[in-house]
This record gives structure tokens, sequence and C-alpha cells, in this order.
């Protein structure tokens, strides 16, 4: 779909089957001008992989596979997510380098439990995580030529996770006050991260300080 043409593992595995695919004149073409404009994806963070039972982490939305163990170099949330500065840098070089398209990241973020202090978050944690992604993209567009079409934070506004099913993995930078039981008064307030955000929106980027 996206390089107009059938990868070469594919057709070989078809011939090793018997399986012929029909062709007609110009198909060809046709699968060369019928790409993709783009590629979108989504971009949480870095795995760590082991063979030790004793290091494993489980399952779950923090643990997208069998045999994945917390990285011990990198800052990492309650459900063992890490905070990896080259973790959409290497994605975005990866797709840059295997389909030669622009590129869109349309989810990148951090749940966290977070915890209201004299009325408000003040997650440092979300905007650590947030400055180091943004300078990676930023990296990768300016010092590697990658063709970013542009970035969406997963989630400006909190909401019941769809990993774990609740609450209190919070993504948004506006704190909505519910529990993972639906009580609360769902009074929403903004947290640190969202007057940094505003910051570095109105900046294109180039304020992440």
């Amino acid at each position: 779909m996206l390089l107009g043409e059938y990868p070469t593992y594919k057709l070989l595995d078809y011939q090793r089957q018997g399986i012929v695919l029909p062709e007609e004149a110009g198909d060809q073409e046709l699968l060369k001008k019928g790409v993709c404009d783009f590629l979108s994806f989504s971009c949480y963070g870095s795995a760590t992989y082991t063979t030790h039972e004793d290091a494993l982490i489980g399952q779950g939305n923090g643990a997208n596979g069998a045999g994945q163990a917390a990285n011990p170099y990198l800052k990492t949330n309650a459900w063992g997510w890490g905070t990896d500065p080259q973790c959409l840098r290497l994605a975005l070089n990866i797709f840059n380098n295997c389909y030669h398209c622009p590129l869109f990241c349309v989810e990148n973020g951090i749940g966290w439990n977070d915890q209201v202090e004299d009325g408000t978050v003040h997650d440092d944690y979300r905007i650590d995580y947030m400055r180091v992604n943004i300078q990676s993209m930023k990296d990768a567009v300016e010092l590697d030529g990658v063709d970013l079409m542009g970035y969406l934070y997963w989630g400006c506004v909190d909401m019941v996770s769809n990993g774990e099913g609740e609450m209190a993995k919070r993504y948004g930078q506006i704190y909505v006050d519910a529990d993972n039981h639906g009580q609360g008064s769902f009074q929403r307030s903004v947290k640190d991260s969202y007057y940094w955000y505003q910051k570095v929106i109105a900046s294109n980027g180039e304020d992440l300080k």
C-alpha cells in the first residue's frame, strides 16, 4: 500500500504454495499509482525484552508481548512505560527508510496516576516525557531529513484508559474529577502540562524549556 508493489517474501510464499495471482496488463502501473499519501502511526515508548522469568513485568497495555521487562536505564511509570528520548526519532527513521513517504505521529503520550495538590496537578513527569519526545521528532526532521506532517498528543483530556479500563491511568493535560467507579464531580481543571504545551504550540515547538 505504500511502496506500490507486492512484498518479495509474499510472492515467494505464494509460489511455494502453488498460488498464482491473476494479472492483467496495466496492473503493475495501477499498483504504483494507488499508494497511500502518508503513513500514520502511534508511538508511546520503546520495549525491552528478556529471557529471565524473574524480570518479567507481565502482560497488559504496558507489556505488549511475552518476555517484556522494565528498562533499568529509563524513568518509568506505574505501568512500566518508559520515557525514552530516542524512541520517536528511531521510529521515524525506520519508517522513513522503509516507506519513503510523509509520516504523521497520531498518538504519543504517557499515562500517570496523577494526584491533585493545591487544587491542580503538578505533572512535571508528563512535561519531561513530552519534551524529550518532541525534541526526538525535531531531531528526526532537522538532522535526519524525515518528512513529518504533524504530531498529536494522546489525549488532551483525562478519560478511561483503553488498556486498563480505568481512570487512574491519566494521559491528559486537563484533569477530570472522576475515579475508576465513575464517582466524582467530573469537573475539569488544567494541569501544569497544559500551560507548558500551550507555550510549545505557540512557539511552533521551538520553546521546550
